[in-house]
């Protein structure tokens, strides 16, 4: 089977096993959130490009000779950022998801160091995650104050 392929299912199917419930969903759907967060209808968008350069990325890393231990750091930084939002549905507890959007982010910034010794436009592309993760981390921890 090609690397593409497999990298491919591995996201989709990772991404599809950590959904959380439309139930569960709901719940956080009705939580409040800060005045300044103007921009909600964009994340779904936001994460589905940085979704894509996380796939992109993947595979480039691949194709210049990672290996196995990169893909590794993928998986888990999948399972971190997937695992965000499911787990705060699950626990209904924002304060596990503010922990665990800022453990992805640093495991993004450990595999982007990692990732950019054999290619620096595998490292470019982790690039968004960085940048976007620590809002969204700042995003539940405010909303964890304004619904205790």
């Amino acid at each position: 089977m090609p690397a593409w392929l497999i990298l491919l299912l591995v996201q989709v199917g990772v991404s599809l096993a950590l959904n959380p419930s439309r139930e569960d969903f709901q719940w956080f759907l009705q939580l409040r959130r800060p005045a300044w967060l103007t921009f909600e209808r964009l994340i779904p968008l936001i994460w589905l490009a940085i979704y894509a350069c996380f796939y992109a990325s993947a595979l480039i890393s691949w194709r210049a000779g990672s290996g196995w231990w990169a893909m590794a750091g993928y998986l888990v930084l999948l399972l971190l950022v997937q695992s965000y939002t499911w787990l705060i549905c699950r626990t209904r507890s924002l304060t596990a998801g503010t922990a665990v959007g800022f453990a992805g982010w640093v495991w993004g910034v450990a595999l982007t160091v990692l990732v950019a010794s054999s290619s620096g436009l595998a490292a470019v592309l982790l690039v968004p995650y960085l940048l976007w993760s620590p809002l969204g981390t700042l995003l539940t921890w405010q909303m964890r104050r304004l619904n205790r």
